[in-house]
């Protein structure tokens, strides 16, 4: 089995936003990203893998595969074509929580977003800890 790439470390999470983020917007929104997700998580900003900035962890077991590993419960990274926000569980239950976020698409694991203000924050904020609520639930150790 592979092992993951995508793994916690102690890279200084700002001095990434401050060299990898290529324009000024976009090493705005970082800040303020990862001042929203520290206060909706309660946990730091950390870097996980190349690119990654994460808030808090879980680890799980896949329910189709043999994989398991520890992944954070919110994050984001300032790529170059857009903002990956990893903050959605893909739940059928939880689409509802889209509707009011604004304009952005949609990846497999992730939304892309231009710009921070092209979404609704209150919107985020509602289905980041929606999606912390059900991580902590499905992969509590108890």
């Amino acid at each position: 089995m592979a092992e993951l790439k995508t793994k916690q470390h102690d890279g200084d999470v700002f001095e990434f936003i401050n060299t990898y983020a290529d324009t000024e917007q976009k090493r705005k929104d970082s800040y303020a990203l990862v001042e929203l997700m520290q206060r909706v998580s309660g946990y730091p900003p950390k870097m996980w893998g190349p690119s990654m900035i994460g808030f808090g962890s879980y680890h799980y077991k896949s329910e189709r595969s043999r994989q398991e590993g520890d992944w954070p419960l919110v994050a984001f990274s300032p790529r170059k074509t857009a903002i990956s926000l990893y903050v959605y569980t893909g739940d059928p239950e939880h689409e509802y929580l889209l509707k009011d976020l604004g304009r952005f698409t949609m990846g497999k694991a992730c939304i892309y977003i231009k710009k921070l203000s092209d979404i609704n924050l209150e919107a985020l904020e509602r289905l980041m800890r929606t999606t912390i609520e059900y991580l902590n639930i499905k992969y509590s150790k108890t």
